[in-house]
Protein backbone atom coordinates (compact mmCIF):
# COMPACT_ATOMS: atom_id res chain seq x y z
CA UNK A 1 0.00 0.00 0.00
CA UNK A 2 1.28 3.22 -0.71
CA UNK A 3 1.95 5.83 1.48
CA UNK A 4 0.26 9.19 0.90
CA UNK A 5 2.37 12.83 1.51
CA UNK A 6 0.77 15.76 2.91
CA UNK A 7 2.26 19.56 3.75
CA UNK A 8 2.41 19.88 7.57
CA UNK A 9 0.02 22.43 8.82
CA UNK A 10 -2.53 24.63 7.84
CA UNK A 11 -4.78 24.76 4.42
CA UNK A 12 -8.00 23.11 4.31
CA UNK A 13 -10.55 21.41 2.09
CA UNK A 14 -11.49 23.96 -0.64
CA UNK A 15 -15.07 22.89 -2.27
CA UNK A 16 -16.82 24.83 -4.81
CA UNK A 17 -20.65 24.54 -5.30
CA UNK A 18 -20.18 27.44 -8.02
CA UNK A 19 -17.22 25.05 -10.17
CA UNK A 20 -18.56 23.10 -13.21
CA UNK A 21 -18.32 19.40 -12.32
CA UNK A 22 -15.79 17.25 -13.50
CA UNK A 23 -17.67 16.41 -17.04
CA UNK A 24 -17.62 16.60 -20.67
CA UNK A 25 -15.55 19.46 -22.16
CA UNK A 26 -18.05 21.41 -24.45
CA UNK A 27 -16.33 23.19 -27.46
CA UNK A 28 -16.76 26.86 -27.42
CA UNK A 29 -18.24 28.98 -30.42
CA UNK A 30 -15.58 30.10 -32.65
CA UNK A 31 -14.86 33.94 -31.96
CA UNK A 32 -16.68 36.57 -34.79
CA UNK A 33 -13.72 38.77 -33.72
CA UNK A 34 -10.93 36.99 -31.87
CA UNK A 35 -8.63 39.23 -29.50
CA UNK A 36 -5.18 38.30 -29.69
CA UNK A 37 -3.81 39.62 -26.70
CA UNK A 38 0.72 40.61 -27.53
CA UNK A 39 1.36 39.48 -23.56
CA UNK A 40 0.35 36.42 -22.15
CA UNK A 41 3.52 35.71 -20.64
CA UNK A 42 5.56 37.21 -17.69
CA UNK A 43 7.97 39.38 -19.58
CA UNK A 44 7.38 42.06 -22.16
CA UNK A 45 5.05 42.32 -25.24
CA UNK A 46 5.59 40.47 -28.32
CA UNK A 47 6.49 42.48 -31.20
CA UNK A 48 3.90 42.49 -33.62
CA UNK A 49 4.59 41.16 -37.41
CA UNK A 50 1.63 41.73 -39.05
CA UNK A 51 -0.19 45.22 -39.83
CA UNK A 52 -3.90 46.30 -39.64
CA UNK A 53 -5.61 45.03 -43.06
CA UNK A 54 -3.03 42.17 -43.49
CA UNK A 55 -4.93 38.76 -43.42
CA UNK A 56 -3.34 35.98 -41.79
CA UNK A 57 -3.92 31.88 -41.35
CA UNK A 58 -4.65 30.10 -38.56
CA UNK A 59 -1.56 29.27 -36.45
CA UNK A 60 0.70 32.33 -38.46
CA UNK A 61 3.26 33.96 -35.95
CA UNK A 62 1.58 37.31 -35.56
CA UNK A 63 3.84 38.54 -32.07
CA UNK A 64 7.49 37.33 -32.09
CA UNK A 65 8.59 37.25 -28.71
CA UNK A 66 11.29 39.81 -27.02
CA UNK A 67 13.90 38.69 -24.98
CA UNK A 68 13.53 37.05 -21.56
CA UNK A 69 9.75 36.41 -20.52
CA UNK A 70 8.56 36.88 -23.80
CA UNK A 71 6.93 34.31 -25.47
CA UNK A 72 5.50 33.56 -29.30
CA UNK A 73 1.96 34.79 -30.10
CA UNK A 74 0.19 33.13 -33.11
CA UNK A 75 -3.57 33.71 -34.23
CA UNK A 76 -5.85 31.33 -33.55
CA UNK A 77 -8.61 32.06 -36.20
CA UNK A 78 -7.65 33.11 -39.97
CA UNK A 79 -8.90 36.47 -41.02
CA UNK A 80 -8.51 40.14 -41.67
CA UNK A 81 -6.53 42.20 -39.00
CA UNK A 82 -8.98 44.91 -38.02
CA UNK A 83 -7.19 46.69 -35.19
CA UNK A 84 -4.73 47.37 -32.43
CA UNK A 85 -6.68 46.97 -29.24
CA UNK A 86 -5.02 48.36 -26.07
CA UNK A 87 -6.51 48.27 -22.10
CA UNK A 88 -5.28 48.57 -18.65
CA UNK A 89 -5.95 45.36 -16.16
CA UNK A 90 -7.45 46.41 -12.53
CA UNK A 91 -3.37 46.19 -11.66
CA UNK A 92 -2.88 49.20 -13.99
CA UNK A 93 -1.08 47.05 -16.55
CA UNK A 94 -0.88 47.87 -20.00
CA UNK A 95 -1.38 45.12 -23.06
CA UNK A 96 -2.21 45.67 -26.30
CA UNK A 97 -4.16 42.97 -28.62
CA UNK A 98 -4.40 42.14 -32.32
CA UNK A 99 -7.99 42.12 -33.24
CA UNK A 100 -8.83 39.40 -35.98
CA UNK A 101 -11.94 39.40 -38.01
CA UNK A 102 -12.47 35.71 -38.24
CA UNK A 103 -12.78 35.06 -41.72
CA UNK A 104 -11.71 32.38 -44.52
CA UNK A 105 -10.99 28.50 -44.17
CA UNK A 106 -8.97 27.00 -41.45
CA UNK A 107 -5.76 25.50 -41.70
CA UNK A 108 -6.04 22.84 -38.78
CA UNK A 109 -9.31 22.48 -37.57
CA UNK A 110 -11.42 20.23 -38.63
CA UNK A 111 -7.98 18.41 -40.11
CA UNK A 112 -6.27 15.40 -40.01
CA UNK A 113 -2.65 16.27 -38.09
CA UNK A 114 0.45 15.67 -39.15
CA UNK A 115 2.73 13.73 -36.92
CA UNK A 116 6.59 14.30 -36.61
CA UNK A 117 8.72 11.92 -34.87
CA UNK A 118 10.65 13.68 -31.83
CA UNK A 119 12.85 10.19 -30.61
CA UNK A 120 15.95 10.96 -32.36
CA UNK A 121 15.67 14.98 -31.74
CA UNK A 122 18.83 16.48 -29.70
CA UNK A 123 17.38 18.37 -26.84
CA UNK A 124 18.28 22.03 -28.39
CA UNK A 125 15.72 20.93 -31.17
CA UNK A 126 13.18 20.11 -29.00
CA UNK A 127 13.57 23.82 -26.63
CA UNK A 128 13.58 25.20 -30.12
CA UNK A 129 10.38 23.89 -31.20
CA UNK A 130 8.71 24.78 -27.30
CA UNK A 131 10.14 28.20 -28.49
CA UNK A 132 9.10 28.64 -31.53
CA UNK A 133 6.02 27.63 -30.95
CA UNK A 134 5.36 30.08 -28.03
CA UNK A 135 4.61 27.49 -24.99
CA UNK A 136 4.83 29.00 -21.71
CA UNK A 137 3.60 28.12 -18.19
CA UNK A 138 -0.81 27.59 -18.56
CA UNK A 139 -1.36 27.19 -15.01
CA UNK A 140 0.52 29.77 -13.95
CA UNK A 141 2.49 33.48 -14.55
CA UNK A 142 2.65 32.29 -18.25
CA UNK A 143 6.91 31.84 -17.84
CA UNK A 144 8.16 30.90 -21.27
CA UNK A 145 8.92 27.16 -21.11
CA UNK A 146 12.69 27.48 -22.70
CA UNK A 147 13.56 30.26 -20.58
CA UNK A 148 13.02 27.25 -17.30
CA UNK A 149 14.93 24.89 -19.54
CA UNK A 150 17.90 27.60 -19.92
CA UNK A 151 18.12 28.26 -16.43
CA UNK A 152 18.01 24.49 -15.71
CA UNK A 153 21.04 23.86 -17.52
CA UNK A 154 22.71 26.79 -16.39
CA UNK A 155 22.91 25.09 -13.26
CA UNK A 156 23.62 21.56 -14.34
CA UNK A 157 21.91 20.21 -11.32
CA UNK A 158 20.54 16.85 -11.67
CA UNK A 159 16.62 17.54 -12.32
CA UNK A 160 13.64 15.34 -11.62
CA UNK A 161 10.11 16.30 -13.76
CA UNK A 162 7.23 16.44 -11.29
CA UNK A 163 4.05 16.49 -13.30
CA UNK A 164 1.34 18.30 -10.87
CA UNK A 165 -1.64 16.13 -10.70
CA UNK A 166 -2.66 17.78 -8.01
CA UNK A 167 -6.66 19.05 -7.63
CA UNK A 168 -7.01 20.67 -4.61
CA UNK A 169 -9.30 23.32 -6.13
CA UNK A 170 -12.22 22.62 -7.97
CA UNK A 171 -11.52 25.34 -10.26
CA UNK A 172 -8.39 23.07 -11.24
CA UNK A 173 -11.29 21.28 -13.28
CA UNK A 174 -9.64 22.07 -16.63
CA UNK A 175 -6.53 20.25 -15.85
CA UNK A 176 -8.34 17.30 -14.51
CA UNK A 177 -10.86 16.93 -17.98
CA UNK A 178 -7.12 17.29 -19.78
CA UNK A 179 -6.27 14.09 -17.81
CA UNK A 180 -9.10 12.66 -18.66
CA UNK A 181 -9.58 13.68 -21.95
CA UNK A 182 -5.90 13.27 -23.26
CA UNK A 183 -3.87 11.27 -21.30
CA UNK A 184 -1.57 10.15 -23.75
CA UNK A 185 -1.00 13.70 -25.25
CA UNK A 186 -0.17 14.17 -21.49
CA UNK A 187 2.27 11.32 -20.80
CA UNK A 188 4.04 11.79 -24.42
CA UNK A 189 4.66 15.62 -23.22
CA UNK A 190 6.05 14.39 -20.02
CA UNK A 191 8.58 12.42 -21.73
CA UNK A 192 9.29 14.76 -24.43
CA UNK A 193 10.05 17.82 -21.80
CA UNK A 194 12.27 15.64 -19.70
CA UNK A 195 14.26 14.72 -22.53
CA UNK A 196 14.60 18.85 -23.52
CA UNK A 197 15.58 19.10 -19.75
CA UNK A 198 17.49 16.17 -19.35
CA UNK A 199 15.75 14.88 -16.40
CA UNK A 200 17.14 11.61 -14.49
CA UNK A 201 13.92 11.40 -12.88
CA UNK A 202 10.27 11.68 -13.86
CA UNK A 203 7.70 11.71 -10.81
CA UNK A 204 4.02 12.18 -11.47
CA UNK A 205 2.36 13.86 -8.14
CA UNK A 206 -1.12 12.72 -7.77
CA UNK A 207 -4.10 13.21 -5.47
CA UNK A 208 -4.62 10.56 -3.37
CA UNK A 209 -8.26 10.54 -4.47
CA UNK A 210 -7.73 10.16 -8.05
CA UNK A 211 -7.39 6.27 -8.17
CA UNK A 212 -8.67 6.10 -11.92
CA UNK A 213 -6.35 8.85 -13.28
CA UNK A 214 -3.37 6.92 -11.52
CA UNK A 215 -4.04 3.97 -12.73
CA UNK A 216 -4.54 5.41 -16.53
CA UNK A 217 -1.22 6.78 -15.93
CA UNK A 218 0.51 3.68 -15.30
CA UNK A 219 -1.00 2.01 -18.31
CA UNK A 220 -0.21 4.48 -20.77
CA UNK A 221 3.29 5.20 -18.74
CA UNK A 222 3.64 1.68 -20.04
CA UNK A 223 2.85 1.82 -23.14
CA UNK A 224 4.84 4.60 -24.68
CA UNK A 225 8.00 3.39 -22.51
CA UNK A 226 7.84 0.36 -24.52
CA UNK A 227 6.93 2.09 -27.87
CA UNK A 228 9.41 4.43 -27.36
CA UNK A 229 12.39 2.82 -25.53
CA UNK A 230 12.53 5.04 -22.69
CA UNK A 231 14.92 4.19 -19.53
CA UNK A 232 13.93 6.95 -17.37
CA UNK A 233 12.86 5.76 -14.36
CA UNK A 234 9.38 7.12 -13.60
CA UNK A 235 7.24 6.79 -9.80
CA UNK A 236 3.47 8.06 -9.19
CA UNK A 237 3.86 9.41 -5.27
CA UNK A 238 0.25 10.50 -3.98
CA UNK A 239 -0.13 13.21 -1.93
CA UNK A 240 -2.88 15.23 0.11
CA UNK A 241 -6.09 16.65 -1.87
CA UNK A 242 -5.71 20.00 0.78
CA UNK A 243 -5.49 22.96 -0.48
CA UNK A 244 -2.55 24.33 -1.37
CA UNK A 245 -0.93 21.29 -2.23
CA UNK A 246 -0.85 22.15 -5.98
CA UNK A 247 1.85 25.59 -4.85
CA UNK A 248 5.52 24.60 -5.39
CA UNK A 249 6.20 25.34 -1.74
CA UNK A 250 3.88 22.76 -0.69
CA UNK A 251 4.27 20.19 -3.10
CA UNK A 252 8.15 20.72 -2.57
CA UNK A 253 7.99 20.01 1.06
CA UNK A 254 5.66 16.39 0.26
CA UNK A 255 8.32 15.64 -2.68
CA UNK A 256 11.22 16.16 -0.08
CA UNK A 257 9.71 13.69 2.90
CA UNK A 258 9.44 11.45 0.12
CA UNK A 259 13.11 11.54 -1.25
CA UNK A 260 14.27 10.64 2.54
CA UNK A 261 11.45 7.85 3.22
CA UNK A 262 12.11 6.13 -0.27
CA UNK A 263 15.66 7.48 -0.36
CA UNK A 264 15.35 8.50 -3.59
CA UNK A 265 17.81 11.39 -5.19
CA UNK A 266 15.80 13.76 -6.40
CA UNK A 267 17.68 17.04 -6.80
CA UNK A 268 16.57 20.24 -8.30
CA UNK A 269 12.49 20.03 -8.81
CA UNK A 270 11.03 21.19 -12.46
CA UNK A 271 7.10 21.55 -11.79
CA UNK A 272 5.13 21.11 -14.39
CA UNK A 273 1.25 20.77 -15.64
CA UNK A 274 -1.10 18.47 -17.52
CA UNK A 275 -2.22 20.97 -19.22
CA UNK A 276 1.32 22.30 -20.19
CA UNK A 277 2.30 18.83 -21.35
CA UNK A 278 -0.15 18.55 -23.72
CA UNK A 279 0.60 21.70 -25.22
CA UNK A 280 4.32 20.86 -25.21
CA UNK A 281 3.37 17.41 -27.12
CA UNK A 282 1.17 19.41 -29.65
CA UNK A 283 4.24 21.83 -30.91
CA UNK A 284 6.95 18.91 -30.90
CA UNK A 285 4.59 16.23 -32.66
CA UNK A 286 2.14 18.56 -34.49
CA UNK A 287 4.55 21.65 -34.99
CA UNK A 288 0.87 23.50 -33.69
CA UNK A 289 1.19 26.44 -31.06
CA UNK A 290 -1.76 27.19 -28.45
CA UNK A 291 -4.57 27.65 -30.15
CA UNK A 292 -7.58 26.79 -27.41
CA UNK A 293 -7.64 26.59 -23.86
CA UNK A 294 -9.41 24.32 -21.50
CA UNK A 295 -11.29 26.71 -19.19
CA UNK A 296 -13.80 26.64 -16.40
CA UNK A 297 -16.35 28.95 -16.57
CA UNK A 298 -18.86 29.53 -13.22
CA UNK A 299 -19.34 31.65 -9.92
CA UNK A 300 -22.44 32.47 -8.40
CA UNK A 301 -23.82 34.96 -10.97
CA UNK A 302 -23.57 32.04 -13.95
CA UNK A 303 -26.48 29.65 -14.54
CA UNK A 304 -25.14 26.43 -15.77
CA UNK A 305 -21.31 26.55 -14.99
CA UNK A 306 -19.36 24.92 -17.80
CA UNK A 307 -15.83 23.05 -18.82
CA UNK A 308 -14.90 24.48 -22.57
CA UNK A 309 -12.57 24.07 -24.86
CA UNK A 310 -12.13 27.91 -26.22
CA UNK A 311 -10.02 29.46 -28.75
CA UNK A 312 -7.65 32.25 -27.34
CA UNK A 313 -9.07 35.40 -27.79
CA UNK A 314 -12.34 34.51 -26.90
CA UNK A 315 -14.44 37.04 -24.65
CA UNK A 316 -15.53 36.26 -21.11
CA UNK A 317 -18.91 37.23 -22.37
CA UNK A 318 -19.51 35.01 -25.05
CA UNK A 319 -18.56 32.46 -22.81
CA UNK A 320 -20.62 33.24 -19.73
CA UNK A 321 -23.59 33.42 -22.47
CA UNK A 322 -23.24 29.93 -23.48
CA UNK A 323 -23.04 29.36 -20.17
CA UNK A 324 -27.29 30.30 -20.14
CA UNK A 325 -26.05 33.82 -19.05
CA UNK A 326 -26.00 35.60 -15.73
CA UNK A 327 -28.46 35.52 -13.22
CA UNK A 328 -27.63 39.40 -12.55
CA UNK A 329 -25.00 41.70 -13.08
CA UNK A 330 -21.67 40.13 -11.43
CA UNK A 331 -19.85 41.76 -8.55
CA UNK A 332 -16.65 41.00 -9.70
CA UNK A 333 -14.80 39.01 -12.58
CA UNK A 334 -12.01 36.93 -11.68
CA UNK A 335 -9.44 34.90 -13.71
CA UNK A 336 -8.37 31.85 -12.13
CA UNK A 337 -9.01 30.59 -9.09
CA UNK A 338 -11.38 32.44 -6.17
CA UNK A 339 -8.66 32.23 -3.86
CA UNK A 340 -5.46 33.00 -5.79
CA UNK A 341 -6.73 34.72 -9.38
CA UNK A 342 -7.07 38.07 -10.40
CA UNK A 343 -9.79 40.45 -10.94
CA UNK A 344 -10.52 41.42 -14.33
CA UNK A 345 -12.34 44.95 -15.27
CA UNK A 346 -14.86 43.46 -17.71
CA UNK A 347 -16.59 40.83 -19.30
CA UNK A 348 -14.48 41.82 -22.80
CA UNK A 349 -11.80 40.40 -21.81
CA UNK A 350 -9.96 37.63 -23.53
CA UNK A 351 -8.74 34.14 -23.39
CA UNK A 352 -5.37 34.15 -22.59
CA UNK A 353 -3.05 31.11 -22.69
CA UNK A 354 -2.90 31.26 -18.69
CA UNK A 355 -6.95 31.60 -18.44
CA UNK A 356 -7.94 27.96 -16.90
CA UNK A 357 -11.06 29.26 -15.52
CA UNK A 358 -13.26 32.65 -14.77
CA UNK A 359 -16.02 33.16 -12.70
CA UNK A 360 -18.83 36.07 -12.54
CA UNK A 361 -19.38 36.52 -8.75
CA UNK A 362 -22.52 37.55 -7.00
CA UNK A 363 -22.28 40.92 -4.13
CA UNK A 364 -22.98 38.28 -1.36
CA UNK A 365 -19.56 36.21 -2.08
CA UNK A 366 -17.26 39.33 -2.30
CA UNK A 367 -18.02 40.69 0.53
CA UNK A 368 -19.75 43.85 -0.51
CA UNK A 369 -18.51 47.13 0.41
CA UNK A 370 -19.52 46.74 3.97
CA UNK A 371 -16.66 47.82 6.65
CA UNK A 372 -16.06 45.00 8.70
CA UNK A 373 -13.99 44.57 11.80
CA UNK A 374 -11.54 41.71 12.71
CA UNK A 375 -12.78 39.52 15.57
CA UNK A 376 -9.70 37.91 16.43
CA UNK A 377 -10.76 34.29 15.70
CA UNK A 378 -7.51 32.87 15.07
CA UNK A 379 -8.81 31.36 11.66
CA UNK A 380 -6.66 32.65 9.47
CA UNK A 381 -3.50 31.86 11.80
CA UNK A 382 -4.82 28.04 11.41
CA UNK A 383 -4.88 27.77 8.01
CA UNK A 384 -1.60 29.75 7.20
CA UNK A 385 1.07 27.16 5.74
CA UNK A 386 3.93 29.22 6.22
CA UNK A 387 3.11 29.49 9.81
CA UNK A 388 2.70 33.24 9.62
CA UNK A 389 0.09 35.64 11.66
CA UNK A 390 -1.82 36.85 8.94
CA UNK A 391 -4.32 39.03 11.55
CA UNK A 392 -0.77 40.81 12.46
CA UNK A 393 0.29 41.68 9.71
CA UNK A 394 -2.96 42.69 8.08
CA UNK A 395 -2.94 45.17 11.06
CA UNK A 396 0.55 46.21 10.73
CA UNK A 397 0.03 46.81 6.38
CA UNK A 398 -3.55 48.56 7.05
CA UNK A 399 -1.57 50.68 9.60
CA UNK A 400 1.34 51.72 7.35
CA UNK A 401 3.70 49.56 9.74
CA UNK A 402 6.39 47.29 7.71
CA UNK A 403 6.82 43.43 8.37
CA UNK A 404 9.59 41.81 6.88
CA UNK A 405 8.44 38.37 7.92
CA UNK A 406 5.66 38.78 5.28
CA UNK A 407 7.69 38.22 2.78
CA UNK A 408 7.66 34.56 3.42
CA UNK A 409 3.51 34.89 2.19
CA UNK A 410 3.12 33.27 -1.31
CA UNK A 411 -0.37 34.43 -1.67
CA UNK A 412 -2.71 30.80 -1.19
CA UNK A 413 -5.38 32.71 -0.39
CA UNK A 414 -6.24 30.52 2.45
CA UNK A 415 -6.30 33.02 4.92
CA UNK A 416 -8.70 35.73 3.10
CA UNK A 417 -10.96 32.14 2.42
CA UNK A 418 -11.72 31.50 5.97
CA UNK A 419 -11.98 34.80 7.51
CA UNK A 420 -15.64 35.45 8.49
CA UNK A 421 -15.37 39.22 8.36
CA UNK A 422 -14.75 38.86 4.77
CA UNK A 423 -11.65 41.11 5.11
CA UNK A 424 -9.00 41.27 2.07
CA UNK A 425 -6.44 39.78 4.18
CA UNK A 426 -4.40 37.28 1.62
CA UNK A 427 -4.89 40.83 -1.23
CA UNK A 428 -3.58 43.07 1.24
CA UNK A 429 -0.46 40.84 2.35
CA UNK A 430 0.35 39.63 -1.20
CA UNK A 431 -0.14 43.38 -2.65
CA UNK A 432 2.17 44.66 0.02
CA UNK A 433 4.82 41.99 -0.82
CA UNK A 434 4.61 42.31 -4.43
CA UNK A 435 4.74 46.20 -4.07
CA UNK A 436 8.07 45.79 -1.64
CA UNK A 437 6.19 47.49 1.11
CA UNK A 438 7.29 45.47 3.82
Amino acid sequence: MRRMYSFPRGGFVFEDPYAPCNASIETAFLPAFAVIPLIQHTGNKAYPVVFIGEYVKEGMLIGRGQGPGSANIHATVPGKVVRMASWKTIDGVANDALVIRMEGSFERLGKREVVYPWNDLPPLELQRLIAEYGIVELDAGGKPIVDILNALNVKKEVITLVIRCVFDDPWFVADRTICNERIKEVVEGGFIIAKACEAKRIVYAVSYTEKQLIDNIQKTVKTLQNLHSIQTPLSVVLVGNRYPQHNQRELELVLREYEKKETALLGRLFMISPSTLSAIHDAVKLHKPILDRYIAIGGSAVKAPKVFKARIGTRLRDLFEQCGGLTAPPARIVIGSPLAGRAALDLDEPVTKTSYAALALLEKDVGGTISRSCIDCGECRAVCPTGLDPELLYKQIVSGAKRPLALECHGCGCCEAVCPSRLPVSTTIYTAVKEARI
